[in-house]
Parts: C-alpha cells; sequence; structure tokens
C-alpha cells in the first residue's frame, strides 16, 4: 500500500470527474440525465474492454464468485442506486444543494470502513476530513449561479434524502469495491466487472420500463450529445473510476473519498471560464479551506 499513490490517484479522479461533469452537462441539456446515464455506462464498458487488450490485462473472466458479488454490488450500490438518487436530487432541488449533500460522502465512507473495514483515522486526518467538507460545502454554497430551488415542501424533504441516498450510494459502492479489490486484483478489471452489473442492471430496468427506443432516439435527434457522452463516458465512468480503484487500494477509503469530494472546487475556475460564472471571494475563501484541508488529511499521520 503506497499513501502517496493513493492520494495523488485520488486528487486525479476529482480532476477528471470535473472535466467529465462538464461533458455530461451539455450531453444531458440535448439528450435528458436518464437517457445519458444509461449510454454513458455502455460506452464506459467499450472503453473498459479496449482498454484491457491494449494494456494486455487478462479479463476477469476467471474471477472468483465472492469477488464478482462484492463488486457486482459495488456496482449496483454506487452506479445505479447512488447516481439514480443523486440525478433525482438534481431535479427536485438543484445541483447546489444537490452537490452539497454529495459531499457528506466521505464521513458516511469514514463510518462504512470503520464499521465493516476496521479502518481508523487519527484526530489529525479526522481534522483534515472536516475541514476539507468544509471548504467544499463553502465553495458550492458560495456559487451565485446556483439553481437549487426549494419548491412544494413534499419535494424539497424527498430531494434532500435524495440527496443523502447518492452520498450513501457513493460511500457504499467504495466501501463494497474495496472489499471486493483485495490481495492487489487490477483496479481496470475490478471497474469493469462493476461497470458490467451496473450497465446490465440499468438497462434491464429500462427494457421493463419499455424505455430503450425512447433511450435512442434522445441520441438520434441530437448527435453532438453522442460525443460529449462519449467523452465524459472515457473520463469518468473509465478513467475516473479506475483512478478511484487505485485510490482506495492505496489509501483508506475516508481519506480517498475526502479527496475524491473536491469537484466542485475544480469546477469553479472551470465554469468562470466555460460558462462566464462569477466567482465570488467566499468561493476563493471556501477553495482555500478545502485546500488546506487536503494539506492537513496528506501530512498528518
Amino acid at each position: 500500500m503506497s499513501p502517496t499513490l493513493g492520494a495523488l490517484a485520488a486528487l486525479a479522479t476529482a480532476l477528471v470527474w470535473a472535466f467529465s461533469s462538464i461533458a455530461f452537462t451539455f450531453a444531458t441539456l440535448r439528450a435528458g440525465a436518464m437517457a445519458v446515464n444509461r449510454v454513458r455506462l455502455l460506452m464506459a464498458v467499450g472503453w473498459l474492454v479496449v482498454a484491457h487488450g491494449l494494456l494486455q490485462v487478462p479479463l476477469p473472466r476467471d474471477a472468483a464468485g465472492d469477488r464478482w458479488l462484492w463488486l457486482g454490488a459495488s456496482g449496483l450500490v454506487g452506479l445505479v442506486l447512488g447516481d439514480g438518487c443523486l440525478f433525482q436530487a438534481f431535479v427536485w432541488i438543484g445541483p447546489r444543494l444537490a452537490m452539497l449533500l454529495l459531499s457528506t460522502a466521505p464521513a458516511l465512507a469514514s463510518l462504512g470502513a470503520w464499521w465493516f473495514l476496521g479502518e481508523a483515522l487519527s484526530a489529525g486526518q479526522l481534522g483534515g476530513i472536516l475541514v476539507t467538507i468544509g471548504g467544499v460545502a463553502w465553495v458550492v454554497l458560495a456559487r451565485e449561479n446556483g439553481t437549487g430551488h426549494r419548491g412544494p415542501d413534499r419535494r424539497y424533504v424527498l430531494g434532500i434524502l435524495c440527496g443523502l441516498g447518492g452520498a450513501a450510494g457513493q460511500a457504499g459502492g467504495l466501501i463494497l469495491a474495496k472489499q471486493g479489490a483485495m490481495c492487489g486484483f487490477p483496479a481496470l478489471s475490478v471497474t469493469l466487472m462493476r461497470m458490467l452489473a451496473a450497465t446490465a442492471a440499468l438497462w434491464l430496468y429500462t427494457a421493463l420500463r419499455g424505455q430503450i427506443r425512447e433511450t435512442l432516439r434522445r441520441f438520434a435527434a441530437d448527435r453532438s450529445a453522442w460525443g460529449y457522452t462519449l467523452a465524459g463516458s472515457f473520463l469518468g465512468p473509465f478513467l475516473g473510476v479506475t483512478l478511484s480503484i487505485v485510490a482506495i487500494q492505496h489509501s483508506p477509503v475516508g481519506i480517498a473519498s475526502t479527496l475524491m469530494a473536491l469537484p466542485p472546487v475544480f469546477l469553479l475556475p472551470l465554469c468562470a471560464l466555460l460558462f462566464k460564472e462569477r466567482v465570488g471571494w467566499q468561493a476563493v475563501l471556501g477553495t482555500g479551506v478545502a485546500m488546506a484541508g487536503v494539506a492537513v488529511l496528506c501530512l498528518v499521520r
């Protein structure tokens, strides 16, 4: 286990997820959130199979049944249920508040890793986690162009629950993935197995709902949605998720998931550049607080 490699992989994960979220935003505006979510998983499976061939990593045909069980459950919890809750939270309470709720994932992951995996964190590392989460929350709340809204009370409460469900799904998916990735199992194969389980479950659900034709029709109506989804699927479900597995293989889940919670911080300059969003002093200060938390987290033992 190399903590430095794990921290670098987690930071790289956050960065590529920030870029993938921009690509998926453009795609979603053209084809819809649920259609993009389904197609991105298919594309990610394709990327992963190609990568196995190019890197000469054997396909996980002979993986043990218990490994398939853990990683399949990880894909269902993190990529189907967690992402499904998060997308619905975007609709009911807006992305600003949904992202804020998602930043609770590291705390949930730390508690879960302590309970299920017996991982311990020092007081300094716990302080770094709290400072990082506080900085991320400050950044998200300080965004002046957020579109969150309360709407009816029932929708608002359900949106909060969905946002927390997204955070719990992300945390649970990481914990299950770490259990299934034991003994140095290749991160690329871990990611493929998670994606296969998630893709099979989501498309089975789509077929039962009779929505396959509607999904393909949305992409046929705007071909640029294919390009944005292809780019997002490479950066997010393929490269980002693979890096996240490397991160949890080489560092405690709590630390890795905290560093992977930084996309909102990286999105500040990206959104200012691409979408001309105004960045206030609170956002800048919040970014500094989050970076200080990352430093404490990485340096304190």
